[in-house]
C-alpha cells in the first residue's frame, strides 16, 4: 500500500477516534483533533510528516511489485 494512503487512513482514524472520545469522555480530547489537523496542514506546506518517518523506520509502506500500476 502506498504511504500517502496509509497516512490518510491514520489521520482519519485518529480524528474520528478523538471526536468520539471528546464527545463521550472529555472535551479535552478535541485538542488531539486540532493537533492532527494542524499537522496535516503543515505537512501540506513543508512535506514533513512525523508519521511517515515512523512508518518508514518500521518498514511499512514499502512498494511491492503488486503496487506498481
Amino acid at each position: 500500500m502506498k504511504m500517502h494512503l496509509i497516512i490518510r487512513r491514520f489521520a482519519g482514524a485518529f480524528i474520528l477516534l478523538s471526536l468520539m472520545l471528546g464527545h463521550f469522555h472529555s472535551p479535552y480530547w478535541l485538542w488531539f483533533t486540532a493537533f492532527v489537523g494542524l499537522n496535516l496542514l503543515q505537512s501540506s506546506f513543508t512535506n514533513f510528516c512525523p508519521l511517515e518517518m515512523v512508518l518508514r523506520r518500521l518498514g511499512v509502506g514499502k512498494e511491492t511489485s503488486s503496487d506498481r500500476s
